[in-house]
């Protein structure tokens, strides 16, 4: 069993024009503590590190100067960092320009149905294949929430999906999305994944692939790319994620608060797109869910990671180790890099709300199934939240 894992995409490096960078630690006591000092924008437009930001990086082998200039693609054991507190992710402008962003591929997660176990605990049958369908343009008009999350890992530049959700700390003027844990974390094997970046509506008009080779950055990321200065994932995904066998599965979610890569004090993300979703941590049960609706952008074939896609299906019951949470599982064609995009049901007052990610599926496309969202899903929320309290 292994995850919908990222898509890679030849190597190209943009010239490192600023940088930013903070630390994270999951968990729900907020572990980790708060930065001491945050980057600033000085008058030339550039993001400033204060001198104790760059201290900590240093402490870990990082020197600004040499990571700009490429040291970021050391994959090294001893310069991959592993632990949750040391998330770092300075902004490197340009970096993410329209070739790459079309060329990162899709992180593969698939498992095979023999390798669940589902013998100590409830798994329903597999479900029937449902047919993604294509999202219609602009996808800001039907799902404003939706969009890529750009990384790049030791093999290459990897994508996956993600959802703009609702910030209780700063309503209405949302920095966060919610994504998968295997997308910003390589779990027990590695650890932060670098440049870690979001792009809302990605290539909003749904231009055919070939006419996107020469198009602008502006035509393919509407709404701006945004970095991710704080991430967190489960401390579970950490301590178990793997990329086969399905390990860390029921806690492959993550949160990643994010601001523009040109800096300032503009509009938040929530605000610059126009809504933000709730999140719905009572984890309900598949009985009482008539319908959940997947959003992503499957990259691997016969999609090609450049359009939108949903499914939609009366989720039933996965479970990979009994003493686990069960998991939810939809029937869905959708492939990989849809990793990470929301899962969305109604609520009692009918307004819609994210209830899970997309975290692994088959080998052979037909299913896709995600976290429950209950205790430790809230404890990495309200944490990053609390980060950024007022800010």
């Amino acid at each position: 069993m292994r995850p919908i894992r990222p898509l890679l995409a030849a190597a190209s490096v943009a010239a490192a024009l600023a940088l930013t960078a903070t630390a994270c630690g999951p968990g729900e006591d907020n572990a980790g503590g708060t930065p001491a000092a945050s980057p600033s924008q000085g008058s030339d437009g550039k993001i400033h590190i204060p001198d104790d930001l760059k201290d900590r990086l240093k402490e870990h082998g990082i020197d600004l100067d040499k990571w700009r200039n490429g040291e970021w693609k050391n994959w090294d054991k001893d310069t991959w960092l592993r632990e949750a507190k040391d998330y770092v992710n300075p902004i490197i402008e340009g970096l993410w320009d329209p070739d790459r962003m079309r060329e990162a591929e899709e992180p593969e997660r698939p498992v095979e149905d023999r390798d669940i176990s589902g013998d100590e605990a409830v798994t329903d049958p597999t479900p029937e294949p449902v047919r993604a369908t294509a999202v219609a343009p602009p996808y800001h008009s039907g799902a404003p929430e939706a969009g890529k999350v750009l990384f790049d890992g030791p093999k290459g530049s990897m994508v996956c999906s993600a959802t703009v959700v609702k910030d209780p700390a700063n309503p209405g003027r949302s920095n966060l999305v919610w994504t998968a844990g295997h997308c910003v974390h390589a779990g027990k094997n590695g650890g932060w994944y670098r440049n870690i970046a979001f792009v809302p509506s990605y290539n909003d008009s749904a231009r055919p692939t070939a006419e996107l080779r020469g198009s602008s950055r502006e035509e393919i990321a509407p709404y701006g790319v945004w970095w991710g200065d704080w991430a967190q994932t489960s401390e579970q995904w950490i301590a178990e994620g793997a990329t086969t066998g399905g390990q860390g599965a029921p806690y492959d979610f993550a949160v990643i608060h994010v601001t523009p890569e040109k800096g300032g004090k503009g509009k938040s993300l929530e605000e610059t797109v126009g809504s933000a979703l709730a999140v719905d941590f009572n984890a309900p049960a598949t009985q009482r869910i008539e319908r959940v609706e997947a959003t992503g952008y499957p990259a691997a074939p016969p999609f090609d990671g450049e359009k939108m896609f949903q499914c939609a299906d009366r989720p039933g019951r996965l479970s990979v180790k009994a003493e686990q949470p069960t998991m939810y599982r939809i029937g869905c064609t959708m492939t990989g890099g849809s990793s990470g995009g929301g899962w969305v049901a109604r609520g009692k007052d009918g307004k819609p709300a994210l209830v899970s990610n997309t975290s692994i599926g088959p080998v052979k496309a037909g299913w896709l199934a995600g976290p429950r969202l209950g205790a430790e899903a809230k404890g990495v929320y309200e944490a990053v939240s609390g980060k950024f309290a007022g800010r």
